[in-house]
């Protein structure tokens, strides 16, 4: 059993960012960059299938900062990974077009990707990884169950409701976190990473589908604190109901 996971190195959501100088990027500042947390829950799912019926698994990072959270999945139990020194930014197009490219030589069973990233929250990635290649998928998946050559999964849809499918293999996964619970890094696991191999793959994409115009805050607005007696207090909400066509 041969599975490739995605992992991408994201920002912390709590990091503190800005608009930059030339207003179509971010200013990341001080930010901390760190395993996006879906992909965590993937790479461990991978790990786990590889535990329990062997295999190997083999991470897949995009970026020129990415050996880090490369170096951590490799901690965790991952075989070996490939290091892609492209920064597409937002274009999730992209990204899955040079993860194409670097894994068309890796007979692979099942590829892994964390449902969406904790910085743009696109949740394409994945999806446009499998058209691209011609797999069946599912996304937002929270339970695998593996036999012979196909894999049953359950998946969350809208409204708190589970769905359960059955994929032939190859085919690619989106997960949901909670699938498990990732394990810590150990110092054993770090001394080990330091043997396993990191293939860095130069690539550039063909197609560019996203430019970025503009970027900005949204304006923000001043609440109105309404004062006066309650007749006075409703009067002037329903006028500013009606002022915002909110009531006719």
């Amino acid at each position: 059993m041969k599975i490739i996971v995605l992992a991408k190195h994201a920002p912390d959501p709590q990091s503190e960012v800005g608009i930059a100088s030339d207003g179509k990027s971010l200013s990341l500042g001080t930010a901390v960059f760190d395993i996006n947390d879906w992909d965590r829950y993937a790479v461990e799912e991978a790990i786990r299938i590889k535990e329990k019926i062997g295999g190997e698994v083999l991470v897949v990072g995009v970026g020129k900062n990415c050996d880090d959270t490369l170096r951590k999945c490799l901690a965790m139990g991952a075989d070996r990974a490939i290091k892609i020194p492209f920064d597409g930014g937002i274009d999730a197009y992209q990204i899955a077009e040079v993860i194409a490219e670097a894994i068309k030589n890796e007979k692979f069973d099942m590829i892994f990707a964390g449902l969406m990233s904790q910085d743009v929250n696109n949740a394409l990635v994945g999806v446009l990884l499998a058209g691209m290649l011609n797999l069946p998928f599912a996304t937002a998946v929270t339970a695998i169950d593996i036999k012979d050559k196909t894999v049953r999964i359950k998946r969350e849809i809208e409204g708190g409701y589970q769905e359960e499918s059955e994929l032939p293999m190859p085919c690619l996964l989106t997960i949901q976190s909670g699938i498990n619970e990732p394990r810590y890094v150990s110092v054993m696991g770090i001394k080990k990473a330091k043997t396993k191999e990191m293939k860095e793959v130069k690539l550039e994409p063909k197609s560019k589908k996203v430019e970025v115009v503009k970027m900005y805050l949204p304006p923000v607005k001043k609440a109105e604190m309404i004062t006066g007696d309650p007749d006075q207090v409703a009067s002037k909400v329903i006028a500013i109901l009606k002022e915002r066509g909110l009531v006719g």
